[in-house]
């Protein structure tokens, strides 16, 4: 008798296991903080997710249960994109406070060498913590973002002479009236740049214009060099074939501080390339990670 209980456990604990390797994955799970929040969902190797200006974690949709199948993905959003404002984001020191307070998460959940993919503004934060924080940061994948937005005003830009102009984009969004459609050169579909408004009309206006003069008065163009994250790469959006070699030259003379980083154009797309061509950028990601 003894030994048909013996059995009947041991057949109990076998079928237990099997179970739980065959288990869906994790529930997901929200972290609270006072600059952003962290959605966490599946087990594995963690990828960190940072979108851009006025964007919420929803714009991952796209690649997050393909990832969340052998990854511990988290989805980072600024507070007062998309959700409730934070009165702390409206103040200047938004993107240092919040690329300081992903790090100290990143810390406290004891994960180490990340890879960390970000679009936008969020490819900015993604490169300053990579710099500031390399231990955080394994490797890093940058999404139509350079490392000074000002080099779009021309050769000559520095923060403090894009600072006027990205100051009165702020005033204008602050106190002009509410947006009727999506900054141009957004999405190269009506359903992108759909998502991409309702997006804008739900975030916070004092939170956007102080991270959009942040984001286009930051230059870290020379702590490039400096990354260890490896491998490094660097998407780009070519909205048409006529120009493709402009932007190439763009983002070619942008990144020479990184001439081991792998940069790749996404042709017929605009800026949000996972609304634009989602199976290139899901591919791209594919290759990306470990």
């Amino acid at each position: 008798m003894r030994m048909v209980i013996f059995i009947l456990f041991v057949v109990l604990i076998a079928s237990l296991g099997s179970q739980s390797a065959n288990a869906a994955p994790t529930l997901p799970t929200l972290h609270q903080l006072s600059r952003i929040s962290v959605q966490s969902i599946g087990e594995g190797k963690p990828v960190v997710l940072i979108p851009g200006l006025a964007t919420p974690r929803d714009v991952w949709s796209g690649i997050v249960p393909e990832l969340a199948k052998r990854h511990r993905v988290l989805l980072v959003q600024v507070n007062g994109f998309g959700s409730p404002a934070a009165e702390v984001n409206r103040r200047p020191g938004t993107l240092d406070g919040i690329v300081e307070e992903l790090a100290a998460y990143l810390s406290a959940e004891k994960l180490r060498g990340s890879a960390v993919i970000g679009h936008s503004m969020g490819g900015l934060i993604g490169t300053m913590l990579a710099t500031r924080h390399p231990e955080a940061v394994g490797r890093l994948m940058v999404v139509d973002a350079l490392p000074f937005y000002g080099a779009l005003m021309g050769p000559g830009a520095t923060p403090d002479s894009v600072r006027p102009i990205a100051e009165q984009m702020r005033a204008m969004l602050v106190n002009g009236p509410a947006p009727t459609q999506a900054p141009p050169g957004m999405s190269s579909s009506e359903a992108g740049r759909a998502k991409v408004l309702s997006w804008l009309k739900e975030s916070d206006a004092a939170t956007v214009g102080e991270a959009m003069v942040e984001d286009a008065t930051t230059d870290v163009s020379a702590n490039l060099p400096k990354l260890a994250a490896k491998p490094i790469t660097i998407l780009y959006a070519v909205p048409s074939p006529e120009r493709a070699e402009l932007v190439k030259a763009l983002y070619g003379k942008a990144y020479a501080g990184l001439p081991t980083a792998r940069l790749v154009p996404v042709a017929d797309s605009a800026h949000f390339i996972m609304l634009d061509q989602p199976a290139v950028f899901a591919a791209e990601v594919k290759r990306f990670l470990p």
